[in-house]
């Protein structure tokens, strides 16, 4: 069972058909990250159910989120009236004011599609739990883009702040998932 702070797919994982895969189904870019939770998928989902700007916020760990001020900090509980998310719901997204993305597929507690259209950008965004032997969660999210005008900078630059906001996000969820089992 793989518990490191990684946030590398493995080839196999990358390789894979998944759902949302068809919305873009020619991508400039795809950005492919991967980590295990120590958590069923049942208790992992609620998490990534109220994902989200206006919602429960991106989950970073503690000594980072002390640099973000108070009202922009993720939530550390699961908020009930954030549960009913639904295919054909429209969330906000951090990539611009007024960015969204439409839910296209939700089957809990396995899989959320997300897709955005931006101008010429066409984004699908998929989120898969994968029980491993329940006691873990493998997390496997792909972001595809198509439309860019600068495929190096989306590559480099983009692939970087997803690396880093990825692997905020595998810490912040680890973290709350821990304190939640020791209560």
């Amino acid at each position: 069972m793989m518990m490191s702070g990684s946030v590398d797919p493995t080839s196999a994982e990358i390789t894979r058909a998944l759902p949302g895969d068809d919305l873009v189904p020619h991508p400039d870019t795809v950005m492919d990250r991967a980590f295990t939770l120590p958590a069923p998928c049942e208790e992992v989902w609620p998490w990534i159910n109220q994902l989200g700007k206006n919602r429960a916020g991106w989950y970073a760990p503690a000594w980072l989120e002390k640099f973000v001020p108070p009202r922009r900090r993720g939530l550390r509980r699961i908020e009930t009236s954030l549960q009913n998310l639904a295919a054909g719901d429209v969330i906000g997204d951090w990539g611009g004011r007024d960015a969204t993305f439409e839910i296209v597929v939700h089957q809990p507690p396995h899989v959320l599609v997300h897709r955005s259209t931006r101008g010429r950008l066409r984004i699908s965004w998929t989120i898969i739990l994968t029980d491993e032997s329940g006691r873990a969660t493998r997390v496997h999210l792909r972001f595809r883009i198509n439309g860019v005008r600068h495929r190096r900078l989306v590559e480099c630059g983009g692939g970087l702040i997803d690396f880093l906001t990825i692997a905020a996000l595998a810490a912040g969820l680890r973290e709350r998932l821990t304190h939640r089992a020791l209560r």
